[in-house]
């Protein structure tokens, strides 16, 4: 018989960072720190950028941290006795800038990860001004779970919680900078951004059997508002802890391991997973688009890598072409 696992306390640190004050808010994570130890944490999630604020545009290069630097090292070392996910501007050894979030235990910093998808549409300018991440991992971590991290819009692409659920994550945890969108009486709490995460959320924790973490931001940059509303959902999809809209806190919630196990035995989704199977269309569909091999939704006489043919338009949309016999 398997011994029991024991719960794990989990801390959403839902502030409202001050733009481009690199100590302050540094300041105000050692405090929450100590005030989720005080309350028996095993985890404190920050905001995406956390430390700096999101609004940075042009003052990025002036609070980023690499990550030898000895305030981040002194932030870890904050850590001895539990976890924490924090959230920055990464400048790396050849000065680019990543949006990055760090899982720091024991005094060290774990794992990073940079924010892979940085969008470009609406009031978004990430690209502008950082690099997109290129690697996804999954990492141990001393609460005895596998740890997947991921920052805002990672979790548009349904990519990110897959892999990171097949790589071993058991706890997915998004940190985001969200701003209030779309209000309306309509949506499920008035507000279309606040719904339209709560929806994916639940559905990531359910279809990954996971626990899933989103630890939203607060407060103003540049006009810009950030709503909160963050969450813990339990395994089966489940809102376990759901944070207030707009107010600044410390927001705990005890979660039991074991209820990851329970629903993966009866529901074993991952398990049935054919990840052998997309990397085989995925690969076809990479070289269809590249043009080195015939892609089998274009025009018959489109040039290699292209969807349309050149001349009079034809009647029909493009896509499957009908098979003429055998």
């Amino acid at each position: 018989m398997l011994a029991p696992m024991r719960s794990i306390r989990v801390a959403l640190a839902q502030i409202a960072p001050s733009l481009g004050r690199l100590d302050l808010n540094l300041a105000r994570h050692h405090e929450l720190i100590e005030q989720a130890r005080t309350d028996h944490a095993d985890l404190v999630v920050f905001p995406e950028l956390g430390l700096t604020g999101y609004q940075l545009q042009d003052l990025a290069s002036e609070v980023a941290l690499r990550l030898d630097d000895q305030r981040l090292a002194d932030l870890a070392a904050a850590t001895h006795d539990l976890s924490a996910v924090v959230s920055f501007v990464e400048e790396s050894a050849d000065h680019r800038l990543f949006i990055a979030a760090a899982l720091l235990e024991d005094g060290e910093i774990r794992h990073v990860h940079r924010k892979l998808s940085l969008p470009t549409y609406g009031l978004f300018d990430e690209r502008r001004f950082f690099g997109a991440g290129d690697m996804l991992r999954a990492v141990p971590s001393r609460l005895g779970l596998g740890i997947g991290i991921a920052v805002c819009e990672d979790f548009w692409h349904l990519m990110v919680p897959q892999v990171l659920a097949l790589d071993g994550a058991q706890l997915l945890i998004n940190v985001s900078s969200s701003p209030g969108r779309d209000l309306a009486a309509t949506n499920e709490v008035g507000l279309g951004t606040a719904t339209s995460w709560r929806q994916l959320m639940r559905t990531y924790a359910q279809l990954t059997t996971s626990f899933a973490v989103f630890c939203n931001r607060v407060g103003v940059d540049e006009s810009i508002s950030f709503w909160g509303g963050s969450e813990v959902i339990g395994p089966t999809g489940v809102a376990l802890l759901s944070a207030p809209l707009y107010d600044e806190g410390l927001y705990s919630i005890d979660i039991d391991p074991s209820d990851i196990r329970r629903e993966r035995i009866a529901l074993p989704l991952l398990r049935d997973e054919r990840p052998e199977m997309q990397v085989r269309e995925l690969s076809r569909i990479v070289a269809e688009r590249a043009g080195l091999a015939r892609d089998s939704t274009s025009d018959p006489d489109a040039e290699a890598g292209h969807d349309i043919a050149p001349g009079d338009r034809t009647p029909r949309a493009i896509g499957f072409r009908r098979r003429t016999g055998r």
